[in-house]
């Protein structure tokens, strides 16, 4: 007998089971496909298209000598540079010391669900890793209705229904805007009566702002203006500044609750010690900002509203039922008006449609399923990232400096995103 057949029985009950990410799951899955040469459209991992801005590059590359481990809250003066950009964005009143570095977003969100024995509140779609985090930490996760017709975001109301039954409970609520997987944000009025609700229960409330700077208007309002004092804000480098494999995130926490970043910085200094130093000193360029970032962030949006619209408009056209994006790079298309000539070919999960939407065309887009949903729930995510960011963007500020961007700009710059929108439609046309 195989000696060490038996060790899969001491692997921790709250891990068996889990897949790894889909996200990533299907980015691997992709490359693979790709490299047996098969034309794959990756529309699944949500993987910012820009290149990093050239400066931030430059500061890597500046500092690539540094070598010793940094503070374990993150170097001094890149705390210094996120707290004046999130003064300066949110008009806010944090200082440096309200701030804790850590590598990638993900990773403090991990620790903070140790920190803080509280249950998880997540509005239903959410990101693909929330509640897998809280299940392998051992945390109840209680999922929170959302709606089409409402743009799938929370209303006071519901969180209010939540709580109340049981008031002093503690609890983490989680909320993303622009949303993944919705690319829907809220307004101000939504922000204002829920941040009241969770005064009133005294919520710990994580503003998951990693697209903020994406919001296709430059006009992302944080919660944490109506509710300070409990608010942490979670942004980083890698949706805004094409960062994603520096693994670079930041929590801004309010004075009040100093003693839970504390107790973060204890899990860190035992777990990851600090973020990598060459990266914390190149971010602190990026977080600066100045007129070439700002110019960077202009084209950004512009090139991803165009989009936004052009893939939003393709597939209500294809009879899909889609809220249009308000920022970030995903569309949720709900495929149910498909539901009858699905099943037909024995597709009756959002999984078993996005597998044969792979295997018939090429197009690779993730599950409702992975975002919280039952399986039978005819809807998906579409990350519309397939296109060279680099080349949008110079298109973008040169020969379509002083044109309203259409179709046109999209069929010069994303050809593979209309081919998928070509090949979905004539799938969908064929069943």
């Amino acid at each position: 007998m195989d000696i060490h057949s038996d060790h899969r029985f001491a692997i921790n009950l709250n891990v068996r089971g889990i897949q790894p990410s889909s996200t990533l799951r299907i980015n691997e899955l992709s490359n693979q496909l790709k490299s047996e040469g098969k034309d794959i459209i990756k529309l699944g991992l949500g993987q910012s298209p820009f290149p990093v801005p050239d400066r931030v590059v430059e500061a890597l590359q500046t500092h690539a000598h540094e070598k010793d481990y940094l503070p374990v809250k993150g170097l001094k003066g890149l705390r210094e540079s996120i707290a004046g950009y999130i003064n300066r964005s949110q008009r806010t009143r944090c200082s440096w010391e309200d701030v804790l570095i850590g590598p990638g977003s993900k990773e403090l969100l991990f620790i903070l669900q140790l920190a803080y024995y509280g249950d998880l509140l997540i509005p239903r779609p959410s990101w693909v890793s929330y509640a897998p985090q809280a299940r392998i930490i051992g945390r109840s996760v209680h999922w929170l209705p959302t709606h089409a017709e409402n743009n799938w975001q929370l209303t006071a109301e519901e969180l209010d229904i939540i709580c109340r039954d049981d008031p002093t409970r503690p609890r983490i609520l989680i909320l993303n805007y622009p949303s993944n997987p919705t690319g829907c944000t809220y307004t101000d009025d939504q922000l204002l009566a829920i941040a009241n609700v969770a005064r009133k229960y005294k919520l710990i409330l994580l503003s998951d702002e990693i697209y903020g700077e994406v919001h296709f208007e430059g006009k992302h309002k944080s919660i944490a203006r109506y509710y300070p004092e409990g608010t942490i804000i979670s942004t980083g480098l890698s949706k805004w500044a094409g960062a994603g494999g520096w693994r670079l995130g930041s929590f801004i926490f309010p004075p009040e609750l100093r003693p839970l970043l504390d107790a973060m910085a204890i899990i860190a200094s035992e777990t990851f010690t600090s973020t990598s130093a060459p990266i914390q000193y190149a971010a602190i360029t990026a977080f600066n900002g100045g007129e070439d970032i700002d110019e960077y962030l202009v084209h950004s949006r512009r090139v991803l509203k165009v989009i936004g619209e052009y893939i939003h408009r393709r597939m209500t056209d294809m009879g899909a039922i889609v809220q249009k994006p308000q920022g970030a790079f995903y569309l949720f298309p709900d495929f149910s008006a498909f539901r009858e000539r699905l099943d037909r070919k024995d597709i009756k999960t959002s999984q078993a449609f996005c597998q044969a939407l792979l295997e018939n065309t090429g197009v690779a887009i993730l599950p409702a399923s992975d975002f919280g949903f039952v399986p039978d729930h005819l809807a998906a995510r579409l990350a519309f990232v397939d296109f060279d960011g680099a080349e949008a963007l110079k298109l973008s500020a040169g020969d379509f400096a002083q044109i309203e961007l259409g179709d046109d700009f999209v069929a010069q710059a994303c050809p593979r995103l209309v081919k998928a929108m070509d090949k979905m439609q004539s799938w969908l046309n064929s069943l």
